[in-house]
């Protein structure tokens, strides 16, 4: 059947068509496309048509669609058995693995999503120092946790106000939003409210408002304050975790977390979590303390051995270095392409993270994005479509460059986006 037959039937027995709002192209023109195939940096619709892929199952395929090895180790799990419910050594394999890589962390646990990893790591740390008040900052998400679904309030130092219909204020109480890049207003709320503060949780370089790559001074500011005011930082790397370098964001910054939140990467396209901290921290969580976390699928011998693939394939020399070439190379090829064809643009990059935002200066913090550059996004996007390539279907969400996409795809994915420029004008 065609995309548009799926289409058809999808939105009769799933709300709004989709089971994650993004999918469902309300940002962007047409209606979504379905996917058969996929293998390596492309994917093929129901329709036929294949597509150079930047989405990447919004990250966690940085080998590309199907790596072969990974899906051995996959099948080879699965022969086994796909669900114990128990201890297997898979999941040894790949925590021994995940902590090779984060030497500043002394124990991980394994659960199912990035939201239930942001969840657990919160209520560690409010369990280690009795405290209630969580801190985040505008422009970076968390997870749909009803807790951190929060709107900041009105003013610098006011608790925030949920954002989504179906979560009571009271659970919003002790989650206090601020803006990101403003080291004094950080200042400010630890100064009245820095005994409250159990942790503050950041996207140590935000991506799911666009790419907001921050100043090393904010970073550090909440590194140093947390530490002064006894409380924790975490890290939420879910996006970034094995992506932005071999260690993630804390190498790349070179700012050590009290705890990290991981996702994505770690399961190799498999549904998988983990949060990761000291062993003093982590002796708080059940069974050893009172903090209780559980779960039906942690541990998935699948996924584990999907994401042991994954960080063994990862790990080998020049990898993050190759990269990094390519994330350089596509990012050039589009500045150019803009410049050349008259375009504002500005193309923000780390590592193989990118974003293209419609105006002429990076932004860093949400609120510094000017909302009329997702129209234009919205035209890129289905003007690239009909050329065979494949963005995120939201001008808010970031790009992924894979090992698996060649030379020939960033020339291609270029040319394409100055084809479409030219057409503007």
């Amino acid at each position: 059947m065609s995309n548009a037959a799926w289409w058809e039937r999808a939105v009769k027995v799933l709300p709004g068509g989709v089971n994650s709002p993004v999918r469902s192209f309300k940002s962007v023109p047409g209606d979504p496309l379905f996917f058969r195939k996929a293998a390596g940096s492309r994917f093929t619709d129901e329709d036929g048509d294949s597509y150079i892929d930047w989405c990447l199952s919004w990250g966690p395929l940085i080998l590309g669609h199907a790596d072969p090895d990974v899906h051995a180790a996959a099948a080879a799990a699965m022969a086994e058995g796909a669900s114990f419910g128990a201890p297997s050594r898979r999941e040894v394999l790949l925590a021994e693995a995940f902590l090779g890589r984060l030497p500043h962390f002394d124990q991980v646990r394994f659960v199912s999503s990035g939201t239930e990893a942001v969840m657990s790591a919160v209520r560690l740390a409010r369990g280690f120092t009795g405290r209630d008040v969580i801190v985040k900052f505008t422009g970076c998400y968390h997870g749909h946790a009803d807790h951190l679904l929060v709107d900041a309030g009105s003013g610098l130092a006011t608790f925030g106000t949920p954002s989504s219909g179906g979560v009571p204020a009271g659970f919003t109480a002790t989650t206090a939003v601020l803006p990101l890049d403003d080291v004094e207003g950080l200042r400010e709320f630890f100064a009245v409210h820095g005994k409250e503060i159990a942790a503050v949780i950041v996207e140590p370089f935000p991506a799911n408002s666009g790419l907001l790559i921050q100043r090393p001074e904010f970073m550090q500011a909440c590194r140093d304050l947390t530490r002064e005011h006894g409380a924790l930082l975490i890290f939420d790397e879910v996006i970034t975790g094995f992506r932005v370098a071999a260690g993630g964001a804390a190498e790349v910054l070179g700012i050590t977390p009290d705890m990290g939140t991981y996702g994505k990467i770690i399961g190799g396209g498999f549904p998988v979590g983990a949060y990761a901290t000291s062993e003093e921290i982590m002796s708080h969580i059940s069974p050893l303390g009172p903090v209780y976390q559980a779960g039906t699928l942690s541990g998935n011998p699948v996924a584990m051995a999907a994401g042991l693939a994954t960080l063994e394939k990862t790990g080998r020399p020049g990898f993050y270095e190759d990269l990094e070439r390519k994330g350089a190379l596509l990012q050039d090829g589009l500045t150019r392409a803009a410049s050349d064809a008259g375009v504002t643009a500005t193309v923000v990059r780390q590592g193989s993270l990118f974003w293209t935002v419609f105006q002429d200066t990076a932004p860093r913090s949400f609120t510094a994005i000017d909302p009329a550059g997702m129209e234009t996004y919205g035209r890129l996007h289905r003007a690239l479509i009909e050329r065979g390539v494949y963005l995120a279907p939201s001008g808010w969400e970031v790009g992924f460059v894979s090992a698996a996409h060649s030379d020939e795809d960033i020339a291609a994915t270029v040319a394409a986006v100055a084809e479409t420029f030219r057409s503007w004008s």
